[in-house]
């Protein structure tokens, strides 16, 4: 056990002080965001809009954060990931708070739109920092701490707001998710700043590749674009088929959700080290984690036993382990090539723009068809998100050879 106990510690060596600071904010941040798990289940059950109602609505937090993506992206290569992050903790946690008194369908939409405007300016140059504070040989293993970071928050986040709901209704949520983002903020500003942070991977590229001509790029993001839709059907759709099908309570599905960031944080490091010690490509094991998460939504529909959510979210969990470390870690290598914040700006709206499409699209055809026809479609989006990943693998092989 002690063995295991420092194997498990080894797989954290060579990480950068920077790394450190950057995953506890992102830790401190993403500990408040149990707004948006609960989020969907607030505006039907609490504010009484309609499935359809909130489709929409979601779709507006979807472009608020392709827009905040975009804006995130260009800001931090003209002005520096350090004040775009500075700026987004801050002004997000006012935002956050303020978005609990809005209560009309049209100024819920402009006021998620702005917090994700805001909120998500923060990614492109989170990443970007990311990429200045690691080593090359550490890139995957960086981000995969940012990943615990996020997923122990998330993990913390809607048990507790699960609690919150149950003592002081949704309204506290919303007070929580905005105080922990100033906090995070607070933290940024005197532990990172540029003055104390040493930058261990300056990337100097005085003829940079546009990100909107890199073909293998364009076809790597659409696959990120299928992942994610069906990812965000576990934030929105998927928890009110818990409680819809299988009558849990908000405290049960955020125990449920827990879990997921639980077990992220006990085995994702030692999985990803494992594996980027195997002869795998990139693109191979993404196409793994799709696989998984695929089976996921598969086993929804073999049986109404409760027992298969947990199943099926250890399945989404593992998948998503093994996805979102090496489709991020492909994307800052590729990054090297051309602006940064550009790169890294596409990526992060390649998942903003599954949350338009996402949510909306879950939340209309489980109005219109039902919970098992959208696990049917969720499954052949991911067999559609396989083959993009199989010609992406095939394009890297040649240019290897070619060159």
């Amino acid at each position: 056990m002690v063995k295991l106990y420092k194997d498990y510690l080894k797989t954290f060596d060579g990480l950068s002080r920077e790394v450190w600071w950057l995953s506890l904010i992102t830790l401190i941040n993403r500990a408040g965001t149990m707004v948006i798990p609960f989020l969907s289940l607030y505006l039907t059950k609490n504010m009484g809009f309609t499935l359809s109602d909130v489709g929409w609505i979601m779709s507006c937090f979807g472009l608020g954060s392709v827009a905040g993506s975009w804006l995130g992206g260009k800001l931090t290569d003209r002005i520096g990931y350090y004040h775009v992050m500075l700026f987004s903790l801050f002004s997000t946690g006012v935002l956050f708070i303020g978005l609990q008194f809005l209560s009309t369908f049209e100024s819920i939409c402009i006021g998620i739109f702005l917090v994700m405007l805001v909120a998500d300016s923060f990614r492109p140059a989170m990443y970007v920092a990311l990429s200045a504070y690691s080593k090359p040989e550490n890139k995957t293993r960086s981000v995969t701490l940012i990943r615990l970071a996020i997923n122990l928050g998330f993990s913390a986040g809607p048990a507790v707001g699960g609690l919150i709901i149950a003592t002081m209704g949704y309204e506290g949520l919303f007070w929580v998710d905005g105080i922990t983002c100033i906090i995070a903020g607070i933290l940024l500003l005197y532990v990172l700043h540029p003055r104390s942070t040493k930058v261990q991977d300056e990337v100097v590229n005085n003829n940079p590749i546009s990100a909107y001509r890199d073909k293998s790029y364009w076809i790597f993001l659409a696959a990120m674009l299928l992942f994610g839709i069906v990812f965000l059907q576990y934030f929105s759709t998927i928890p009110i088929y818990y409680k819809d099908a299988h009558s849990l309570s908000e405290q049960q599905i955020g125990l449920l959700m827990a879990m997921n960031g639980l077990v992220i944080a006990l085995f994702e490091m030692p999985l990803i080290k494992w594996l980027e010690g195997r002869r795998n490509t990139k693109s191979g094991l993404m196409a793994i984690g799709v696989i998984l998460v695929a089976l996921s939504f598969v086993v929804l529909n073999l049986t109404s036993w409760v027992g298969i959510l947990i199943i099926g979210m250890l399945l989404m969990t593992i998948g998503e382990m093994i996805f979102f470390p090496f489709s991020n870690s492909y994307a800052l290598q590729r990054a090297k090539r051309g602006n940064q914040g550009e790169y890294m700006a596409m990526y992060s709206i390649a998942f903003s723009v599954a949350h338009i499409f996402g949510h909306n699209s879950g939340m209309q055809l489980i109005d219109r068809y039902g919970f098992d026809f959208t696990w049917h479609v969720a499954t052949i989006m991911m067999i559609l998100c396989i083959l993009l990943l199989y010609i992406l693998r095939n394009r890297m092989i040649k240019k290897i050879n070619h060159e």
